[in-house]
């Protein structure tokens, strides 16, 4: 993946496009704090962590997104979605409703969980096979609905 940031960022530049070189530049600087946070630690950061990284990059910005939008400052909400497509296109596709139903289904199938105790289980199970594809803020609420909760 970080071969991808860095051969986007050379073609940006090649191609004079500054929105796309400043975001895979701000991608890239969350890494590197990513990587000085894990080193502290005594980790290595892997590419689930990076995909979470630019989940949470692509929520922030959706939320800015909104409040621009709210207040009347559509450049900057305009601004806000172009970043957030741009950060997209390192993303897996995400699963569609349907599609994160059936997986809630088969992680609480594979788990065996029966009631809001197992919740935990099921989640973790749905980050270790679904991490990029899936926001799990929603797939809480449905492993909640699911376990009837």
């Amino acid at each position: 993946m970080r071969e991808r940031f860095t051969t986007m960022m050379k073609e940006a530049m090649k191609a004079g496009d500054r929105r796309r070189l400043d975001t895979v530049r701000m991608i890239q600087a969350a890494l590197k704090d990513k990587d000085i946070e894990a080193r502290g630690a005594g980790k290595t950061v892997s590419d689930d962590d990076i995909l979470a990284l630019l989940q949470k990059m692509v929520k922030s910005r959706q939320e800015s997104a909104d409040i621009y939008a709210k207040a009347g400052r559509e450049e900057l909400a305009q601004q806000e979605r172009e970043e957030i497509a741009i950060i997209n296109e390192f993303l897996p596709k995400q699963l569609s409703e349907e599609e994160s139903k059936a997986a809630v289904a088969q992680a609480i199938a594979e788990t065996g969980a029966t009631s809001m105790k197992d919740m935990g289980k099921v989640v973790a199970a749905l980050k270790a096979k679904y991490t990029g594809q899936m926001d799990f803020a929603r797939a809480s609420g449905l492993v909640k609905a699911a376990l009837g909760g």
